[in-house]
């Protein structure tokens, strides 16, 4: 028999082969199964229901799209909201995505970023169950979790339960960078969390609830569907894109350091095949190394675009398990003062006023992580409360 939790008002169904800790965790070893593949836990609660999906190209059954699979058992799936780059996962970072329908399916999609990043009363009119099923890269700045949390909240508005069906965290290993200040929230930014919060999509969901961030404090009614056999140290390669730039491992794992740059005029490897395992501008003195951002998949317009830029390749560097603020240090100390380095959104993607200042003034790296250290260990106590995985 699988034991009902209940967690301020959330219902998490826990294994008891999910180590706790209090064993050696000897299921390391063992291939990790996404929730989505756990379909016995998940199917008898949507039976017989209305149900909409929040999805993208990452929301597989090994290679079975989750929305196919569903379809396949008899459910009614009745819509489908995208996120970010949208249900296929083929648009730039930022653009617009407009409503339609799958061609696939037939199912009307509504894109959930588009003119609102929240689903409407009108839309979920006659919605039983919400299915949400995302791979999350865990950067502070990826927008998946902000859309998590407009779902959860319209979700809570119009009492619609959500099944969050959990997917591994390939920056689960550790917490890092400074802690957003909430006078800078933004669809980049919501929660007071550090640029790298060490949670799965299923435990930040929790957080999001346990601590009240959705609007007026209201809790939604949510249903964490766990993995099996994943701890916050497990390896587990990504085999589909979570967005158009971020092709492979590597970049996923440098994209919290390389992510600084999308508030500068920084060229990080948008617009080539290496796209955040590299940077550099046409400004930069010349070197060894050099590159030519054009357009291509997923970077219409990249930074640089056409200019021969010299910089940095990153693709031989070792896993990171900290923020590098070296690369951005260097950057701008190469940037001549003819150009203005920082861009609007820095202080967005920063979460505060502070890096940017610190920056200019000329600390070192170390001397700017010392000033986050009061605020993560803040953070890791509350992190502490909703981690399912040891």
């Amino acid at each position: 028999m699988i034991p009902l939790v209940r967690f301020k008002n959330t219902y998490l169904i826990l294994f008891l082969s999910i180590c706790f800790g209090l064993t050696s965790c000897a299921q390391n070893s063992t291939k990790i199964k996404v929730s989505a593949e756990q379909t016995e836990l998940y199917l008898n609660i949507l039976k017989g229901k209305n149900v909409a999906v929040v999805a993208n190209q990452t929301s597989v059954i090994i290679k079975t799209h989750l929305v196919d699979s569903l379809l396949s058992n008899g459910v009614k799936v009745k819509k489908v909201f995208a996120p970010e780059h949208g249900f296929r996962g083929k648009a730039d970072a930022g653009e617009h995505i407009e409503d339609g329908f799958d061609t696939k399916t037939g199912l009307p999609v509504f894109s959930l970023h588009g003119k609102s990043k929240k689903p409407s009363d009108e839309q979920l009119k006659e919605i039983d169950v919400i299915v949400f099923d995302i791979q999350d890269v865990g950067a502070r700045f990826y927008t998946y979790i902000s859309t998590l949390h407009f779902v959860m909240e319209a979700a809570a508005e119009n009492k619609i339960p959500v099944i969050l069906l959990d997917r591994p965290n390939p920056n689960g290993h550790y917490v890092d960078g400074p802690v957003l200040e909430m006078k800078h929230t933004s669809f980049v930014g919501k929660h007071p969390v550090p640029l790298v919060y060490g949670m799965t999509i299923g435990e930040y969901g929790q957080m999001i609830n346990g601590q009240k961030w959705l609007k007026n404090g209201i809790q939604c009614d949510l249903t964490v569907i766990p993995l099996k056999n994943y701890t916050h140290n497990s390896e587990y390669p990504l085999t589909i894109r979570p967005s158009p730039n971020l092709p492979n491992d590597k970049s996923i794992n440098l994209y919290p350091s390389l992510g600084f740059f999308e508030g500068t005029i920084i060229n990080a490897g948008r617009g080539t095949e290496f796209q955040f395992q590299r940077y550099g501008a046409s400004f930069f003195p010349k070197s060894d190394f050099s590159y030519t951002p054009m357009p291509n998949f997923g970077s219409k317009y990249p930074k640089q675009k056409g200019k021969l830029c010299y910089g940095l390749d990153l693709t031989a560097t070792e896993k990171l398990s900290a923020i590098n603020l070296e690369w951005l240090i260097d950057a701008y100390q190469k940037t001549p003062k003819t150009e203005k380095f920082f861009g609007k959104t820095f202080t967005i993607h920063a979460g505060n006023t502070k890096l940017q200042q610190q920056i200019e003034q000329g600390f070192s790296a170390k001397e700017i992580r010392k000033t986050w250290q009061k605020d993560l260990s803040r953070f890791k106590e509350i992190r502490k409360k909703y981690l399912i995985y040891k």
